[in-house]
Formats: structure tokens, C-alpha cells, sequence
């Protein structure tokens, strides 16, 4: 080790947060109750950009016949409902940067019309089993944009991945905005 890298402080270890059945619970409630597919998600904090490792289950497609794999509108539903968690225990917990200024009480009222997906894109790698899967996601940047002189908002580039116990693979990448800012 070098004289320069002895003399730096070590940076703080990522901070783990387990599953909050009580918010999970209040994060899905807008989910009819046989599409709510996530069963826990722990969240890791480190530099103002967290990070989820979440469990799903789906028992059986909201839509369609059993397919027997994961599909693109499950994987969006499943992103949703782990992005959503991510967001209000990181405003809760003041993790994520550019929400300094939200309150739960904020997330709760733009959860649903304010938070947009302006971009998504997935990449099916081998067939995942919806009736027990991982997931994971994490937020790569945020920054405050105010195009034009119009309303300011959030820009939030997050990516995901899925993985089950034989293999199964999909991974993907999000762009997010966040309007009408509290």
C-alpha cells in the first residue's frame, strides 16, 4: 500500500437496511392483492445512490396462461414494485440523493402519477421461474433538471437484474423522472 492511499480515509462501509414488512405492506397497497409480487427487499446505502436485493413471487400471471417463464410485463411490475420500495425507504432514511427535501408523506402522494418510467429496456438472458425469483436494482445516478425554464424534475438512471436457482437471467435498465417535485 502506498504512503497516499494509507493517508486517506477509508470510505464508510455500505449500510444494510432489512425488509420494513410495515412499508412494504403501504408501498404495495396500490397493487390489486394477486399482483403483489414482492416479498422482501433489503437496502443498501452507500455515497446517496442505493441498492435493493429483493425476493419476488408469482404464483400465477395477472393476464395470461402460464407461459412458465418470466415475461416483459412481469418484469416491469416487478421492477415497479421493487423501485417503489427502494424510493420511499431511501426518502424515509434520507439515502438517495436529490430527495433531501421529500418527505414519506411526498412519496406517498407522487407514487403513482408523479414517478415515470421515461425508458426502459430489458434483456432476457435464460428463462426465470416467476414463482421464486431475485432480484436486484440499484440507482447509478439523480440529477435535477429544469429543461427550458419549465418545471423542474428528477433524472434517475437505475438497472435491475433477475436471477433464479436454475440459472434463469434477465437484466435491464431504467430511466426514471420524477415531476412535479415537492
Amino acid at each position: 500500500m502506498t504512503a497516499r492511499a494509507a493517508d486517506r480515509p477509508a470510505a464508510p462501509a455500505p449500510r444494510s437496511h432489512p425488509t420494513d414488512a410495515d412499508l412494504l405492506a403501504r408501498v404495495l397497497t396500490p397493487y390489486k392483492p394477486h399482483c403483489k409480487y414482492l416479498t422482501s427487499a433489503e437496502v443498501t446505502a452507500a455515497d446517496g445512490l442505493p441498492s435493493a436485493a429483493c425476493a419476488f413471487a408469482i404464483p400465477e400471471s395477472c393476464y395470461i396462461d402460464d407461459t412458465g417463464h418470466l415475461n416483459s410485463v412481469e418484469v416491469n411490475i416487478a421492477y415497479n414494485q421493487m423501485m417503489y420500495y427502494l424510493v420511499a425507504r431511501s426518502v424515509r432514511d434520507g439515502l438517495l440523493t436529490g430527495f433531501e427535501d421529500w418527505t414519506l408523506d411526498d412519496f406517498w402522494r407522487h407514487q403513482l402519477p408523479d414517478i415515470l418510467i421515461a425508458r426502459f429496456s430489458s434483456n432476457f438472458r435464460r428463462p426465470v421461474d416467476p414463482r421464486s425469483f431475485t432480484g436486484e436494482m440499484e440507482f447509478r445516478s439523480v440529477t435535477r433538471r429544469t429543461p427550458g425554464g419549465g418545471a423542474p424534475f428528477l433524472h434517475a438512471q437505475t438497472a435491475f437484474r433477475y436471477q433464479d436457482a436454475e440459472g434463469g437471467r434477465c437484466d435491464g435498465e431504467v430511466t426514471l423522472a420524477f415531476v412535479n417535485l415537492p
